[in-house]
């Protein structure tokens, strides 16, 4: 599984916004649902913070994955944001967030939701790769710097 199969040029932001979590969840649901108009961006903002609520999706590191599945949802839609200012997760090693990966997973995509996950969660776990995503300084260098494949990239 590529990343750029479920994140795309249009999907990928700089200087985001962040606030806090729920501000954050609506930026998330309002852009989702702009490019996806079958995704009712109030389900999706229920629905992302129902699964906060199970635990942080704080990775760690200055990462964040929130994720949920979604009944109107036809493919794995992804987001990647890099926030203008570190906002709180509750990420177990306790740093804030600045990099934000989203992906909102059909329903019955129970494998591909764990793949995605996977694959996303062992590249920001590349010092290297982290690096490059916070450098970025367009929407269009953070697409790059998310899709360009790297030894640590191969297979995902």
């Amino acid at each position: 599984m590529q990343l750029d199969q479920f994140i795309s040029p249009e999907s990928t932001l700089t200087g985001v916004d962040g606030g806090s979590k729920k501000r954050l969840f609506e930026t998330i649901s309002r852009c989702a649902s702009d490019l996806h108009p079958e995704i009712d961006s109030e389900t999706t903002y229920d629905a992302l913070l129902e699964r906060e609520r199970l635990g942080s999706t704080g990775l760690g590191e200055g990462i964040a994955l929130p994720h949920c599945r979604l009944d109107n949802c036809h493919q794995i839609i992804g987001m990647l944001l890099q926030l203008k200012q570190p906002i709180d997760f509750d990420a177990i090693d306790g740093q804030f967030v600045d990099l934000v990966f989203v992906l909102l997973v059909p329903q019955e995509a129970v494998d591909e939701h764990l793949q995605a996950l996977k694959a996303i969660a062992e590249l920001c776990a590349n010092q290297e790769y982290r690096a490059s995503l916070r450098s970025a300084k367009s929407n269009a260098d953070l697409f790059v710097a998310a899709t360009t494949t790297s030894p640590q990239a191969e297979g995902i």
